[in-house]
Order: C-alpha cells, then sequence, then structure tokens
C-alpha cells in the first residue's frame, strides 16, 4: 500500500472529523463503532465510523 501526500492528508481529516464527532454520539445515546475499511478509489484503509444504538 502506497501512502501518498493526499492519502495522508484525506486519512488525518478523517481522524480529526471522528475526534470531533463525540457531542453527536452522546446525544444520541449510541455506541460508536470504528472500523477501518480498503478504499480502492484512494487505494488505502480509511477509517468509517458508525452509531448504533
Amino acid at each position: 500500500m502506497k501512502l501518498t501526500r493526499r492519502g495522508f492528508i484525506a486519512s488525518a481529516l478523517a481522524a480529526g472529523a471522528v475526534r470531533s464527532v463525540p457531542q453527536i454520539a452522546t446525544k444520541t445515546g449510541g455506541r460508536r463503532i470504528l472500523t477501518l475499511v480498503y478504499d480502492k478509489s484512494l487505494g488505502m484503509m480509511r477509517a468509517v465510523e458508525r452509531v448504533v444504538p
């Protein structure tokens, strides 16, 4: 897996978004599940977060 500058910036922004979302998760009362998936368009792994009641 090749990590380019654009891919690194995208993953860093995704990680920042994951840290800013806890307020929404606590309001809904759900559990946050963070999974890593392979994105073919980016050619790398990315984080996907789901809120489960």
